[in-house]
């Protein structure tokens, strides 16, 4: 299938995983006629029914959610795969060498939009996505557009594109969308950092950036960039790009030319202000963000590096400086980031679930005064490495908490921490309460007792929002037993 519009009547598409994403794919297709065959293991293995055969050997739908190892690929024309199928799983690979193309939700839902005039901001990175994709939709709201913020969010884009009164859709993509996404040309797109991450689906660093790098392939106006991130530079400016796409970096130093960046305590344009050879123009202040600041009072780089990129992505629109600075006060951050859940005898629990790999945990623990953490961590490691980031934040921590099916990885990190206690849990009935438990014991008054598991969750919970609703309602009973309540 060929670049642009498709007529799916009559083409038998493969849909694979039948997650939030898989049922949307899904219910998009079935109204223009396509013939679904639908693919998931884990479904599939709950049902007793046998798949039906047609008689010219391909395995047909007929209602049925079949595996992955009882689908034919003869007579295929598409398979539309969810995030869960990694790139190097024996379906993927059976697909390809039958010649039947792989395209991710995202690739389907740029082939459908019922609007194409409205423009795709796009944001991807190790960290700090969802964070940027909020900022960007509140200052656009601020500005009088209709918005809609979609994909690796929460809302599927094969969902939202349906939308045709949307002016401008913000959209969060993970490594694993981009990388069976081949035509998307966004308006503007920011990848906001790069660390190892996802090295398991991936097979390498190497693949997971190349696949990030995709995001600024075909983008028409501006590609956003990380000053700092000496990676991000270089893919924006080796990118193929639209004829008038321009770079542009955001900074935590004063600005250059063709830079956002902070002066004092001043969000500073020199990149889309007709005047920026001369002077920046002010955008919006610290105090415009001083309502994310954590625990301490205590306002987190990486948030004014996001407040940063979500600005350079509305100035693409030629958004005002006085909607910015109101849509950033107007932002609120989702749960599980960085959240006070409970308080007693001095403790703080605070959830930031959210921080699933090493980079996220580093900032989280950034964030605590020497010798106050109590780091709850572990989980699905994804093929990371926990020594560098040990190292780098020991002298955060009062103690660690292990959490976890596999801890070994982890363990033998801080083993080189021999005045740092660690706790080990076993997994079981009760988890959450016995974590909050033992870290209780391990804290002293004005410590924090903090969730960042610098891993997936999915080996003991659902999603990582599970895992940290579960730690702050542990928190709470605590908060509750000894008479404080939680704030």
């Amino acid at each position: 299938m060929g670049g642009g519009a498709v007529n799916f009547a009559g083409q038998r598409v493969i849909v694979a995983g039948l997650g939030v994403s898989g049922r949307a794919v899904a219910a998009a297709l079935e109204p223009l006629g396509a013939e679904l065959v639908l693919v998931d293991d884990a479904a599939a293995s709950a049902s007793s029914s046998p798949p039906d055969t047609t008689p010219d050997g391909q395995v047909g739908p007929a209602g049925a959610v079949l595996s992955s190892t009882e689908v034919s690929f003869n007579g295929a024309d598409l398979v539309v795969a969810s995030p869960g199928w990694a790139a190097s799983s024996s379906f993927l690979e059976r697909a390809r060498a039958a010649d039947v193309p792989i395209w991710s939700e995202v690739e389907l839902a740029w082939r459908l939009r019922a609007n194409p005039a409205a423009p795709w901001l796009v944001v991807t990175g190790t960290n700090g996505k969802t964070t940027t994709v909020g900022m960007t939709r509140a200052i656009l709201a601020a500005a009088g557009l209709s918005v809609t913020a979609a994909g690796n969010i929460g809302l599927p884009l094969v969902s939202a594109v349906a939308r045709a009164a949307t002016e401008v859709f913000v959209v969060e993509l993970s490594s694993f969308q981009l990388h069976h996404t081949y035509s998307l040309t966004p308006w503007a797109a920011a990848l906001l950092n790069l660390a190892p991450d996802h090295i398991d689906w991936h097979g390498s660093f190497e693949a997971y950036a190349a696949a990030k790098a995709r995001v600024y392939e075909g983008t028409q106006s501006v590609l956003v960039y990380n000053a700092a991130d000496r990676l991000t530079r270089q893919m924006a400016e080796t990118a193929e790009t639209g004829p008038d796409a321009q770079a542009v970096a955001f900074s935590l130093a004063a600005p250059l030319v063709g830079e956002l960046g902070l002066v004092e305590s001043l969000l500073i344009d020199r990149a889309f202000w007709p005047e920026r050879r001369r002077a920046g123009r002010e955008l919006a202040t610290l105090d415009d963000l001083i309502h994310l600041a954590g625990p301490d009072g205590w306002l987190a780089p990486h948030l004014v590096s996001n407040a940063l990129a979500a600005a350079a992505l509305a100035l693409s629109l030629d958004v005002a400086p006085e909607s910015i600075a109101q849509g950033l006060g107007d932002f609120k951050t989702g749960q599980h980031r960085g959240t006070v859940v409970a308080e007693t005898a001095g403790v703080r629990f605070v959830d930031d679930s959210k921080a699933t790999n090493t980079h996220a945990a580093d900032s989280a623990l950034a964030a605590c005064a020497p010798g106050s953490a109590v780091w709850v961590a572990g989980g699905l490691a994804k093929g990371a490495s926990f020594t560098e980031l040990v190292n780098r934040r020991a002298d955060r921590l009062r103690g660690v908490v292990l959490i976890g099916l596999d801890q070994r990885d982890l363990a033998e990190a801080l083993a080189g921490l021999p005045d740092v206690p660690v706790v080990s849990i076993e997994p079981g009935p009760g988890l959450m309460d016995r974590v909050v438990a033992a870290a209780s014991r391990l804290a002293q008054p004005g410590d924090v007792v903090l969730l960042a598991p610098a891993s997936a969750s999915m080996d003991q919970f659902t999603d990582y929002a599970e895992r940290g609703r579960l730690f702050a309602e542990a928190a709470r009973r605590l908060a509750d037993q000894t008479g404080q309540a939680a704030p």
